[in-house]
């Protein structure tokens, strides 16, 4: 299976890999605020973070990191 992709619209692609997932699983089940995600990411700041909420299907964020890697 290719490697999941989000393009946000400042053209940066983000690939949806192990890192990205770990970091995904904290933000749902933690209190880390979009400027830590952006941080943790390396993004530009909050709205690319919020965008990248928005556009990762929410199963992938909810998901724990060895289900994914069983599923994909």
């Amino acid at each position: 299976m290719d490697p999941i992709k989000v393009k946000l619209s400042t053209g940066r692609e983000i690939e949806i890999n192990d890192d990205v997932i770990s970091v995904l699983n904290e933000y749902v089940r933690t209190q880390i605020t979009l400027e830590e995600l952006a941080k943790r990411l390396g993004l530009s700041g909050w709205e690319e973070a919020y965008e990248l909420i928005k556009l990762v299907p929410a199963w992938i964020m909810w998901t724990p990191l060895p289900i994914y890697k069983k599923l994909v």
